[in-house]
């Protein structure tokens, strides 16, 4: 089973439109509503990966209820810590003109410290019986900004790996607890560690320059239409799956999250986890539902994945 924590859940509400015109009225012929908050929707993808998994978060009110009732059918053993108020909702638009999707949050959920010890107990309960921990995504009103720095902690005194996908502050809490695999997109390494530029070759020297400063096990790097990353001590391998026109991409790196502690959790080495993370993701573009996967469609994907070894 892998266990993951969504502190900042949400539920996402696709509209599908043509293209977004300013001023205009715009009409969806459809939408649907699916996961949303990072953890929570890796658990999603190792559903579509045929992978057992357990997800804790918070929820509340009418859109929690909705959330739970998505992610119970997906077959995903949840363990929902309700509290008072209302879930986020993300409008997530997505253009079918131009393949491309945005986001317009609606609200925020507090929570209380009792909230938190509550997670924690329930987190502590589903350890033993975890291959792999994900913590995943923002943190919501009221959580402080060692949260994923005591899921690490923690985490580790069951002897348990984990894979931290965060940003900011309280990523760069957790890195001293040191997790198995830190996990951000191209956009959001630049943004926490301060970098100038954008280009590729420049985000790789710093991520390794990060990896090797902090100690680091590992550092996985989504990038788009670029693939996927993973800068550790005996290199820097990337992967590239042959590029989808996305349905919606929203998702995808939780997606490649999801690929990693699997392969991992089955003993791959680096360049098999990141050939399987790129096709997992690219594979996770082409369904409606944020970061659902289809596994025949990663089956598909693979073969053509090709592999980069950065000298």
């Amino acid at each position: 089973m892998h266990l993951t924590l969504t502190a900042n859940a949400a539920l996402d509400r696709v509209i599908f439109i043509d293209e977004f015109v300013p001023a205009t009225t715009m009409r969806a012929p459809r939408f649907i509503e699916c996961a949303g908050g990072k953890g929570f929707d890796a658990s999603v993808a190792l559903r579509g990966l045929q992978q057992s998994t357990t997800a804790i978060g918070f929820v509340a009110g009418y859109y929690g209820n909705l959330l739970v009732n998505v992610l119970t059918q997906y077959g995903i053993d949840l363990d929902p810590i309700w509290l008072s108020g209302e879930t986020r909702l993300a409008n997530v638009l997505v253009e079918t003109l131009r393949a491309r999707h945005s986001h317009v949050m609606i609200g925020a959920l507090p929570v209380s410290a009792a909230g938190i010890e509550i997670l924690f107990e329930r987190f502590r309960a589903h350890l033993p019986h975890a291959l792999w921990v994900v913590g995943a995504g923002s943190l919501p009103p009221g959580m402080p900004i060692s949260f994923y720095h005591t899921v690490v902690m923690l985490a580790h005194a069951a002897g348990k790996p984990v894979l931290i996908d965060a940003t900011g502050a309280p990523l760069l809490e957790a890195l001293a607890a040191m997790p198995e695999v830190v996990k951000l997109n191209q956009d959001e390494f630049v943004d926490t560690f301060g970098l100038t530029g954008g280009e590729l070759p420049a985000i790789v020297t710093a991520a390794r320059q990060v990896q090797q400063e902090r100690d680091l096990p590992a550092i996985v790097l989504t990038c788009g239409r670029e693939g996927v990353l993973v800068v550790e001590s005996n290199g820097v391998v990337q992967a590239q799956a042959p590029v989808q026109r996305a349905v919606n991409a929203a998702g995808a790196g939780d997606a490649a999250s999801a690929a990693i502690v699997w392969r991992r959790g089955l003993g791959d080495g680096w360049a098999e986890t990141v050939r399987w993370a790129a096709a997992v993701s690219a594979a996770s573009v082409m369904t409606e539902a944020t970061a659902e996967v289809r596994l025949a469609d990663v089956e598909q994907l693979l073969p053509a994945v090709r592999l980069i070894q950065w000298a």
